[in-house]
């Protein structure tokens, strides 16, 4: 629905603003004028995106909020890491497993690969899906440079592949992801992904991370076995080519700072809080 990306352009005016002024807790009206909208719209508007309150909002946006999730980090990526390729992600009752593309596809660079790909609204702002006949193999956001950035990063990564726009093939996988279909049949969403051995590793220690927490940089390179590769980690987080379902927006800095975001750190912010309010159950 178009109204999904009308609201994240919203809420991303709204959080931009609340970046800047924060600090000085600027009330209701100030920040509903910021996002061109009523007091009384811009409530509504929050309770039906993040399901919480503008004020309760503007405390998870916080620094000391993100330190406080983050010194938690090291215990939970202990506790999940050994729990297997097929254990529960946090996209509602779904699982996600990972095929990896053999070396020697890796090589032909997706050549005699068919991809299909299509453009569908989500809570924070339009993205482009892309498939395979073994499953996901791309998800990008739209940014201000329009359609063409992410399509453009999708045929860099299989320049050999024959491509084909086709949103009624994508459709059903974009409502498992982001709208929690009722009719899902409960078999893993499977990405088909190309990466190097390194970065299929700290993939997967993503996948570990739920809804609500963060870990750092440095916590993952721990968990995958290599402590003092946390650059290369994030070089690696850097380069997920699946979007939100391989959770890359919940790795930030160990100080506790977001930091950017492939797909703008307005967009990571946004994930987050949805993301914190939604596991914690927040209604006020």
């Amino acid at each position: 629905m178009p109204a999904m990306n009308d609201d994240y352009t919203r809420i991303a005016k709204a959080i931009q603003f609340l970046e800047q002024n924060f600090q000085r807790q600027p009330d209701l009206r100030e920040i509903a004028q910021s996002a061109g909208l009523s007091e009384f719209h811009f409530q509504r508007l929050f309770r039906r995106w993040a399901g919480i309150s503008p004020k309760r909002f503007v405390q998870f946006l916080t620094l000391e909020y993100a330190k406080k999730v983050l010194e938690k980090s090291p215990n939970l990526l202990d506790a999940t890491y050994d729990a297997g390729l097929s254990s529960p992600s946090r996209l509602h009752h779904l699982f996600v497993a990972i095929e990896a593309m053999t070396p020697g596809e890796f090589k032909r660079q997706g050549a005699g690969l068919n991809i299909s790909y299509g453009f569908h609204p989500t809570p924070f702002g339009e993205c482009l899906l892309a498939v395979t006949g073994r499953g996901i193999c791309g998800l990008g956001f739209i940014g201000k440079g329009g359609r063409e950035n992410p399509l453009r990063d999708l045929r860099g990564r299989f320049p050999e592949a024959r491509f084909e726009e086709n949103a009624q093939a994508t459709r059903p996988y974009a409502e498992r992801i982001f709208r929690h279909a009722r009719n899902d049949d409960g078999r893993p969403l499977t990405l088909v992904l190309k990466g190097t051995n390194f970065q299929i590793k700290v993939w997967e220690a993503l996948l570990k991370v739920p809804a609500g927490a963060l870990t750092s940089y440095e916590d993952l390179a721990r968990a995958i076995g290599r402590p003092t590769a946390s650059r290369a980690v994030g070089a690696a987080v850097g380069r997920n080519p699946v979007a939100y379902i391989i959770p890359c927006h919940r790795a930030i800095r160990k100080a506790g700072v977001i930091g950017d975001y492939h797909w703008g750190s307005v967009r990571k912010k946004a994930m987050l809080v949805w993301e914190a309010a939604h596991a914690a159950g927040e209604s006020d």
